[in-house]
């Protein structure tokens, strides 16, 4: 039995997960009209022996529209399948339960890649065109930032269909989790947040009204879901902009989200202004993990921290104190995708290398055992 909270089992629904660490959703800007390339399959190549228990693929378009740019992901036709279908089976092979999370990109549409600034694309022509973006309201996320279209409740209804149209090929992909993306400034989280909503219909104004998109999606996408695959949700726990999302609003949300069948939150923040890939604020490592400790214990609800999150000691504090359920890499695994090893060492476990596939924890068990210290 392991020693520690970090390598010990956690069930979700049907599934049982080998231990508590996640490979978060990651960015990458490298596909072609959606389509994964190369550089994916060796990008989760590189996690998938490294011993965790969910590997999740990156912030995947529902819609065309719904890129951040023209280098996203994208889950709105068939033939985007067979290569998120590869990745899937991929860490399958490996023992890794394999994630997707799909998601809408609003007014934060239409940018360019991160290196190339992450600005709103300024022209209409050429191999990477602007399109228009979309909105609850016809509100620029700053200024000088393209204004977007203000959605009608008929073209709200389309993006729902559209999330679960992506659900049924989530499905034919092979994955097993599923994660609505409701957070860093993306169409649902605008649609929650007061910073971004100004809508005087039914989509906007009270609390309960800026729910109603956020929980209309989880609903359809329950019709889709098995009962016995999880559903997670990434929250912006908070904006951390003057008239933004306060926490209570998050927790209120994951109490309505809870019996709608979301099993997990995923506590991150901010985003609603800039470039998440390029702010400049210094952090604290862990300093997200308030806000997960606060949904848990409010909303009664399982939840993943998320967010400098370096050291094992520190991960293994988090789950100890019950301030999360599960534990979200994403740079620090990019840095280091065998960073359960090293966990497993630190956390004092008796055979540290069964954490990896065999084939790797053959060789280093073998040489721990000859090695003279």
């Amino acid at each position: 039995m392991p020693k520690s909270h970090l390598l010990s089992p956690f069930t979700i629904r049907s599934l049982t997960l080998r231990n508590r660490l996640v490979l978060s959703p990651l960015c990458q800007y490298q596909a072609v009209e959606g389509r994964v390339q190369q550089w994916h399959f060796a990008h989760h190549g590189r996690y998938a022996a490294g011993g965790l228990a969910v590997a999740f693929v990156e912030a995947t378009g529902v819609m065309r529209n719904g890129r951040i740019t023209h280098g996203c992901t994208g889950i709105w036709e068939d033939g985007q399948i067979e290569g998120l279908k590869q990745i899937a089976a991929l860490h399958k092979s490996f023992g890794v339960i394999p994630g997707i999370q799909i998601g809408h990109a609003g007014r934060r549409a239409s940018c360019a890649r991160p290196w190339d600034g992450a600005a709103a694309i300024k022209t209409t022509s050429g191999p990477e065109p602007a399109w228009q973006t979309v909105g609850p309201s016809a509100l620029t996320e700053k200024e000088g930032a393209p204004v977007p279209k203000e959605l009608s409740e008929a073209e709200i209804a389309d993006i729902v269909e559209a999330f679960k149209a992506a659900a049924h090929r989530a499905l034919a992909a092979g994955f097993d989790i599923l994660e609505i993306h409701g957070a860093h400034g993306y169409l649902i989280h605008s649609f929650f947040s007061p910073h971004s909503n100004r809508r005087s219909d039914r989509f906007g104004g009270s609390l309960e009204n800026r729910m109603r998109f956020p929980l209309l999606v989880a609903e359809a996408l329950r019709t889709i879901w098995p009962k016995e695959k999880p559903l997670f949700y990434r929250a912006s726990s908070v904006d951390n902009v003057p008239g933004g999302l306060p926490l209570e609003d998050t927790i209120a949300l994951a109490k309505e989200l809870k019996p709608r069948g979301v099993d997990v939150m995923d506590c991150s923040s901010g985003g609603m202004t800039g470039s998440v890939s390029l702010s400049a604020a210094k952090i604290k490592p862990g300093w997200q993990v308030p806000y997960s400790a606060a949904i848990k214990r409010g909303a009664g609800i399982a939840t993943m921290a998320v967010g400098a999150i370096i050291e094992p000691k520190q991960a293994e504090a988090i789950l100890a104190a019950g301030d999360a359920d599960l534990i979200a890499l994403g740079r620090q695994l990019m840095a280091e995708p065998h960073w359960l090893y090293r966990a497993a060492i630190e956390l004092g476990e008796e055979k540290p290398a069964s954490v990896l596939d065999p084939h790797y924890s053959f060789y280093l068990e073998r040489r721990d055992a000859a090695l003279e210290r």
